[in-house]
């Protein structure tokens, strides 16, 4: 593709400040976009050898609402951009952590935040007793529905409290297409294309010269024909019956900001029933360092592998693609449909019952993902039957949060001298 590579790693670098700003709006974000740095951390603790398909970024932000194929609401982890075989011990001490930071946002006192991370853990403990007792079948149909999500877990939960809690997850049936094309398209001349609101949104067409109109074409055709080449034959044909429309760069998330994400808009026929795919770069993972090179050469088929391991429900046209991207190099990406369903809870809103309820949630989603990958017996063997575990990692969490603290600090202090650069509101 006739493009400059200098240019197109400059309109990269350029969104790398949105990262930043993002990051520093609380210790809680920034801890969002510290996958790394944590796992550089963890990489010298104790562990006891017990592998898993490990998450790799297991904050509580990460779970959530999606599809299933029965067109159900499921609940559970939604990024496994980091996946990994590796620790148990390390997804359960990100997402304790993240349950502490999230207290101290909402601005609960530290013995409540205690008990908070406490029956986070715990959860994840006797959800783990419980999967020992299961057979491999059971353990790998099983899953938690969105509507099961109060009864199990909202105990302390009043009455306003349950709605509250139950809402985005009641709301996630209208995250669909429809609500994207919505929400990110306009019409031009007859026909949906995205909208282009830089540097959140930005079309494929306004990224190169518009002389190459025939290499983009090229260029998006031999995308489609890899993607599509990663897909089981039955959704092969269902993606076969859509036909493109355009591409456009999306920002999205805190980590994920600065790495290169995708939206593809396609329609069924006659224009109709619109489909809105992400597709989103795979890197190495942060956990790699410190756990080997994953057995994957290429890291899209590597998140997809993890995330299809760890879930009962998977998205219908999860799948992988390489191509060469505006910068000449070739780069690994897994796509997904943008919103299928999709929710999760506005953490800076819960309340303390509410944060209760949801961690909770989190700490059983987690053991179930776990005990489809690893040896469940021998992790709940180590994990005993005493809260001995629950209390040693609430004061990991603890410790780690004021850690997390001094780096959000020393961030916005490099921000401050100029050392770095962060644009914010964006």
């Amino acid at each position: 593709m006739a493009v400059l590579a200098a240019q197109a790693a400059l309109r990269l670098q350029e969104l790398v400040p949105i990262r930043y700003g993002r990051m520093l709006a609380s210790p809680f974000t920034f801890y969002r976009g510290g996958a790394a740095v944590m796992a550089a951390d963890l990489a010298p603790t104790p562990v006891s050898g017990i592998v898993v398909q490990a998450c790799g970024d297991a904050h509580i932000s990460n779970f959530g609402a999606f599809a299933a194929q029965d067109r159900r609401v499921v609940f559970g982890p939604n990024d496994f951009d980091e996946t990994l075989p590796g620790p148990w011990e390390w997804d359960v001490k990100r997402m304790a952590a993240s349950a502490e930071i999230a207290g101290r946002d909402i601005g609960l006192p530290a013995d409540r935040r205690q008990r908070i991370v406490a029956g986070c853990v715990r959860e994840y403990r006797e959800g783990m007793h419980g999967f020992a007792n299961e057979s491999h079948l059971d353990v790998w149909y099983d899953r938690l529905n969105a509507s099961e999500l109060v009864d199990r877990f909202g105990g302390t939960l009043g009455a306003k409290g349950r709605i509250l809690f139950a809402k985005p997850f009641v709301n996630a049936r209208r995250k669909t297409s429809l609500r994207a094309v919505e929400k990110l398209t306009e019409r031009v001349e007859g026909e949906l294309r995205f909208r282009s609101v830089p540097p959140l949104l930005v079309r494929l067409g306004d990224l190169i010269d518009p002389a190459d109109a025939r290499e983009e074409t090229d260029y998006v055709r031999v995308l489609l024909e890899e993607y599509a080449a990663s897909l089981d034959e039955d959704r092969r044909y269902l993606f076969g019956t859509y036909r493109f429309v355009d591409m456009a760069r999306k920002v999205v998330g805190v980590g994920s900001v600065g790495t290169r994400a995708w939206v593809l808009l396609l329609v069924g026929r006659a224009g109709k029933d619109p489909l809105v795919l992400q597709m989103k770069e795979a890197t190495a993972s942060v956990l790699e360092p410190y756990l080997g090179a994953s057995e994957f050469e290429h890291h899209g088929e590597r998140v997809v592998r993890g995330q299809r391991i760890s879930h009962a429900a998977i998205d219908i046209f999860l799948g992988w693609q390489r191509s060469q991207g505006l910068d000449g190099h070739e780069h690994d990406f897994y796509i997904r449909q943008l919103w299928d369903w999709k929710a999760s809870i506005d953490l800076s809103n819960m309340t303390e019952s509410g944060l209760h309820a949801y961690t909770r949630a989190c700490g059983w989603s987690l053991a179930r993902a776990h005990a489809r990958s690893g040896d469940r017996l021998a992790i709940a063997a180590y994990l005993g039957a005493s809260s001995n575990f629950d209390d040693a990692i609430a004061r990991f969490a603890s410790a780690y949060a004021d850690q997390n603290e001094l780096d959000h600090q020393r961030l916005a202090d490099a921000v401050a001298t100029g050392e770095v650069l962060a644009e914010f509101g964006v």
